[in-house]
């Protein structure tokens, strides 16, 4: 299958450059490319692409008001956040919108592919260094809330499979730490994520990082 990819970016150089670096993939097809916020929105309304792949600060609309409006109106298409910014108020606001993988530019060729493409399979990229600041986040501003065990109803197993989320792992690894099917590891996650209120595995990240379910 082949990912189609819209690229957002207000600096031309940039976004040229992360364009021809994701048309090099074999598995990638740059459908359009935006200046801003605004014009991200009508390409994703015109083109119905797989994943957006987003910067935060531009014009007429910022990445994280452009996300919001994305999953809003069109929530096959997954948004990746690629930025310069890697503080708490960032971070967040890009999860909360949305996001589903959130890289700083320091990223490699590499780690952006691995991103797009676990995005448009529904799973969720975290920049090592966005991982820490979450978790960081979590501890300065936690007490006995931070590590408390969740009051949404989970299940231990439930609550394990979070764990494992928050720690990176895909449903496949997931499902051998746990010797049980992927499907099975679908279930207790199409479950948790009901209980604890989120859309996909970015902001379940985040909900374990806040109440300190991470080793």
């Amino acid at each position: 299958m082949t990912i189609r990819v819209v690229v957002a970016d207000d600096q031309t150089a940039v976004r040229e450059g992360l364009a021809l670096m994701l048309s090099l993939l074999d598995d990638v097809e740059v459908v359009g490319e935006a200046a801003d916020g605004e014009a991200c929105l009508e390409l994703v309304a015109q083109l119905n692409p797989d994943v957006v792949l987003m910067d935060l600060r531009m014009p007429r609309r910022d990445g994280v008001s452009a996300t919001g409006a994305i999953r809003a109106s069109h929530p096959d298409t997954r948004v990746v956040v690629l930025t310069t910014y890697a503080d708490d108020d960032h971070i967040l606001s890009a999860l909360q919108a949305g996001a589903l993988g959130y890289l700083t530019k320091d990223a490699g060729r590499v780690q952006i592919a691995q991103a797009v493409r676990a995005a448009a399979a529904g799973q969720s990229v975290l920049d090592p260094q966005v991982q820490q600041r979450l978790l960081a986040a979590a501890v300065q501003g936690g007490g006995t809330a931070a590590v408390a065990a969740p009051v949404d109803g989970l299940t231990a197993r439930e609550t394990e499979v979070l764990r494992l989320i928050a720690s990176g792992l895909s449903n496949r690894e997931i499902a051998g730490r746990l010797y049980v099917s992927e499907v099975t590891v679908k279930s207790h996650i199409n479950r948790l994520f009901a209980k604890i209120g989120v859309r996909d595995r970015a902001q379940a990240v985040r909900y374990a990082y806040e109440r300190g379910l991470t080793s």
